[in-house]
C-alpha cells in the first residue's frame, strides 16, 4: 500500500510539472520530489512496476565486455511495455558504446531509470564526429536518480583535438525532444564534449548532480541548453573547462539556483546571434550561486554577425564571487565571423543584483553593447567587488567599470564605481 502511495505521488508530481501557465516554472517541491524518487531508485516500487534490469539482458558489469546492445534491449523492453516500467542499472562497470535511447514508447510516463552504476565508454579515443554517447530522445516522462556515474573518460588526446571552429566532441548523456524529466544524484566526470546536452525539451528539473572535468579541457559544458523550456537546476556542484550552465537561442523560463560553479566559465547566455533565424531567449534567473576561480562570472555573449534576435528578462541575482576574473560581463563582440558585422542581437531588461566577492581583473564590469543595438533596460543593484589580483604591476590602473552602447540603471552600492 506504501509503494501505491508512493506511486500516486510520483504521478501528481509528474501532472505538477505540464498543469498551469505556459510561462510558469515547475511549481512542486523539488525537495519532495526528490526524496520519492531516491525511494524509487532504491527499488522501492509497488508490484504494478515491471523491473528491466540490464544484466537481465546480457550486459556484464565486469568493466570489460561491451554491452551496448543489452542496454538498447532493456530500454526497448521497457519503452514498448504497456504500464509503469523501471529501467535498473544496477553497480558495478558497465563499458558502453553510443546508445540512441528513442521513443515513441508505451509505458504509463515516468519511465524510471534506478542508475547506480558506471558507465565507460567503449573507445577512450576521440569519438565520431557527432556520435553522441548517451542519447535519450522522443518520449515523455522521464526520471533518472541513484549514484551513477558517466564516465566519458576525456583526457589530453581527446580534448587537444578541440579548436575554434571544429566539431564539438561527444556528449556524455544527451536529452533531445523530452518532456517532463527529472534527473537527480547523478555524477558527469570527463565528458569529451558536454557533460549533459538538452535540446528541444520541456519541463526539466536537475537537482543534486555533480559535474567535473579538469579546468584546461574545452567545450565540456556542464548543461548546455538550445530551444528549451521550463528548466529548474539547483543543489548541484559543476566545475568544467569551460562554461558551469551554457544557455543558447531558444532557451526560456530557467531558474538556477544554490549551484556551486568552478572552474570553468560561469554561467553564460550564448553565444546567441551565431545561426540564421534563431529563437529569442528570455526568463533566465541565476540566483543564490557561487563562482570560485572562474574565467567568467554572469554572461551574456553574442557573435558579430547578421543574425538577430532577442535576449530579454534577465535575472542575475545574490551571486558570490571567489577570484572570478569578469564578475559582470556583456560581450556583444565575442567572435568575429567571416565578414562579420556588429551584433543584431538586442539585449533588453537586464539586471544584475546583490552581487559580492573578489576578482583578479582591475576592471570587474564590461558592457560592451552593439552600436547597432545598443543594450537596453540594463540595471546594476548592490554590486561590491573587491580587487584580489597581483598589486606588483597595474597599480596605478584604477578599479573600475567599462561600459559602451548602454545607459546603465544604477541602484544602491555600487563597487567598482559606476561607468562614467
Amino acid at each position: 500500500m506504501a509503494s501505491m502511495r508512493l506511486l500516486a505521488i510520483i504521478a501528481i508530481l509528474v501532472q505538477g510539472l505540464v498543469i498551469g501557465d505556459s510561462q510558469e516554472l515547475p511549481s512542486f517541491d523539488p525537495e519532495l520530489a526528490v526524496a520519492k524518487v531516491l525511494e524509487v531508485a532504491e527499488g522501492k516500487v509497488g508490484p504494478d512496476v515491471k523491473i528491466f534490469n540490464v544484466v537481465d539482458f546480457g550486459a556484464k558489469p565486469d568493466g570489460a565486455t561491451t554491452s551496448t546492445i543489452n542496454f538498447i534491449r532493456a530500454f526497448k523492453e521497457a519503452c514498448n511495455h504497456n504500464g509503469r516500467a523501471m529501467l535498473v542499472i544496477p553497480e558495478g562497470n558497465f563499458v558502453v558504446g553510443s546508445m540512441l535511447l528513442s521513443g515513441p514508447c508505451t509505458f504509463q510516463p515516468p519511465l524510471m531509470v534506478q542508475f547506480a552504476g558506471n558507465l565507460l565508454p567503449q573507445d577512450s579515443t576521440v569519438a565520431a564526429e557527432n556520435a553522441d554517447w548517451i542519447t535519450f530522445m522522443n518520449f515523455n516522462g522521464l526520471f533518472i536518480s541513484g549514484k551513477g556515474i558517466i564516465n566519458g573518460q576525456g583526457d589530453k588526446k581527446a580534448w587537444k583535438s578541440v579548436c575554434d571552429g571544429c566539431s564539438r566532441q561527444s556528449a556524455n548523456l544527451k536529452l533531445i525532444k523530452l518532456n517532463d524529466v527529472l534527473i537527480n544524484g547523478i555524477t558527469s566526470v570527463n565528458a569529451k564534449g558536454f557533460h549533459m546536452m538538452i535540446s528541444v525539451c520541456s519541463n526539466f528539473v536537475i537537482t543534486n548532480v555533480n559535474i567535473s572535468a579538469p579546468d584546461e579541457s574545452p567545450n565540456t559544458d556542464g548543461i548546455h541548453m538550445s530551444k528549451t523550456n521550463k528548466v529548474r537546476i539547483s543543489d548541484s556542484i559543476i566545475g568544467t573547462g569551460d562554461d558551469c550552465v551554457s544557455m543558447i537561442h531558444g532557451t526560456t523560463n530557467v531558474t538556477i539556483e544554490n549551484v556551486k560553479c568552478g572552474p570553468g566559465h560561469g554561467f553564460s547566455i550564448g553565444s546567441l546571434g551565431h545561426y540564421e533565424d534563431e529563437f529569442d531567449v528570455f526568463g533566465i534567473t541565476v540566483r543564490n550561486c557561487s563562482l570560485s576561480h572562474t574565467e567568467n562570472g554572469a554572461r551574456i555573449k553574442t557573435y558579430k554577425n547578421e543574425s538577430p534576435s532577442k535576449a530579454s528578462g534577465i535575472i542575475f541575482q545574490d551571486l558570490i564571487m571567489d577570484n572570478v576574473k569578469n564578475p559582470i560581463l556583456i560581450d556583444q563582440e565575442y567572435a568575429a565571423l567571416k565578414g562579420s558585422v556588429d551584433s543584431k542581437v538586442l539585449i533588453s531588461n537586464v539586471e544584475f543584483s546583490n552581487i559580492r566577492g573578489t576578482t583578479i581583473s582591475k576592471i570587474a564590469i564590461v558592457l560592451a553593447c552593439s552600436p547597432t543595438f545598443p543594450c537596453q533596460g540594463i540595471t546594476l543593484k548592490d554590486i561590491h567587488l573587491e580587487y584580489s589580483g597581483p598589486t606588483d604591476h597595474n597599480e596605478d590602473t584604477p578599479f573600475s567599470s567599462n561600459c559602451t552602447n548602454v545607459k546603465v540603471n544604477y541602484i544602491g552600492e555600487q563597487m567598482p564605481p559606476p561607468c562614467a
